[in-house]
């Protein structure tokens, strides 16, 4: 049974009456994480980690709106990692994470959900069924939050290091998002708190503990981790990659002719030249050859399906979009690129000397390390209509990883 079909089966029998909505915090800086800037807009698998945790509650059956709550400096950084998700506007967080909550709670006030999840944007990995249980338990209980039992002894030690005391375990948890309560209650708990100066509680269950509200739980998950710092997105890659066991390769080629111009484009990198080449698009080959080896990799057609000659909206089109398009293909079925190879077959121009930008131009697009991507050249020795300087061609090999499915 996939998950989400868990997911529904879990919601059904439960009254669904009345509006789920979600609140996702996406204002820190999660600086301890390291890189070069906000946690939430680094990659795991290929995709922005603020991106999977948005799409693990916008695809789920039982929420109807999702409302991020972003840093005012992150917009543009938003914008690009929620496209074509089905959000609600983004407001603006504060100073602390309850501060930002208390946005999205206001932001949410004038739609009146009867539920509300509160989940953190550095939780990329919540499962469906995992968010199926958290509303089913707040529409039991009014407040329910994901909890873990602790499997390890826990200690208290001094300044020093020198252990003090152990503590019985049976009453611990680890604590998970998303928690979930009932809209009304929360943001009444969270408007008390402010006008109480209250504004440090480290999670939406301590600040309704303060406001007298009884919290249960209900089952977390392991995989649920929260990225928070440098080791965590190693081993959250790792765990990502080691899914990854269906790998495959695929075969792309292309050819065009050459044709009246000044230039030609080859990975999408312009190229002077004393001919342009005649196609549909701007018969870009190196680019035309990887995108048919990537869907020939997932078996979903080639070029020519998705993009049809006869359609005129190609007519002169960048092929940095047609490669864009197979790269999203593959993410959407949670693959990722492992290698990326081209040989470009011409009598002229030459290719040496545009190698490397062609290398960082495909990279770029597909959003991959460059050191992932081969661009080769050679010459066909004068023979055919290559070597006659009609025209020229390019094959692609590539590489991808899926996760396995029977």
């Amino acid at each position: 049974m996939s998950n989400l079909l868990a997911a529904e089966k879990l919601l059904d029998g439960w009254n669904m009456n009345g509006v789920v909505a979600a609140v996702v915090v996406a204002a820190g800086r999660g600086f301890r994480a390291g890189g070069d800037g906000p946690k939430q807009y680094r990659e795991i698998g290929g995709e922005p980690v603020i991106r999977s945790s948005l799409k693990a509650l916008v695809g789920h059956p039982g929420i109807a709106m999702v409302q991020p709550v972003i840093h005012p400096d992150d917009t543009d950084l938003f914008q690009s990692a929620a496209a074509g998700l089905d959000v609600l506007e983004p407001v603006l967080g504060g100073a602390t994470r309850q501060a930002s909550v208390r946005a999205g709670l206001e932001a949410l006030s004038r739609r009146q959900p009867d539920l509300v999840l509160i989940h953190d944007a550095a939780r990329p990995f919540a499962s469906a069924a995992l968010i199926a249980r958290g509303i089913a338990a707040a529409r039991a209980s009014g407040a329910a939050i994901p909890a873990l039992a602790i499997a390890d002894t826990v200690k208290t030690v001094d300044p020093s290091g020198i252990v003090t005391g152990t503590i019985e375990r049976a009453q611990l948890r680890l604590v998970q998002t998303p928690q979930a309560f009932a809209f009304a209650t929360l943001l009444a708990a969270h408007q008390r708190a402010r006008a109480a100066g209250r504004e440090n509680f480290s999670d939406d269950a301590a600040l309704a503990e303060w406001a007298g509200i009884r919290v249960s739980t209900f089952e977390g998950e392991a995989a649920n981790m929260k990225l928070t710092t440098a080791d965590d997105f190693a081993r959250a890659g790792a765990a990502e990659l080691a899914a990854l066991t269906d790998v495959r390769t695929g075969f792309g080629y292309d050819v065009h002719a050459f044709g009246p111009g000044d230039h030609v484009t080859l990975g999408g990198v312009r190229i002077a030249h004393t001919e342009g080449l005649s196609g549909h698009s701007d018969a870009d080959v190196v680019l035309h050859a990887l995108v048919d080896a990537i869907l020939g990799a997932l078996a979903d057609g080639d070029i020519g399906v998705h993009f049809p000659p006869s359609d005129p909206q190609w007519r002169g089109a960048s092929s940095d979009r047609f490669l864009a398009f197979a790269i999203e293909r593959l993410r959407a079925r949670k693959g990722r690129i492992a290698h990326l190879d081209v040989n470009v077959v011409c009598e002229a121009p030459r290719i040496g000397p545009h190698r490397d930008a062609m290398r960082k131009r495909i990279a770029e697009i597909a959003r991959i390390d460059v050191s992932r991507v081969a661009v080769k050249a050679t010459t066909s020795e004068k023979l055919g209509f290559i070597g006659r300087s009609e025209g020229m061609a390019a094959f692609a090999t590539v590489t991808v990883r899926l996760p396995w499915t029977e």
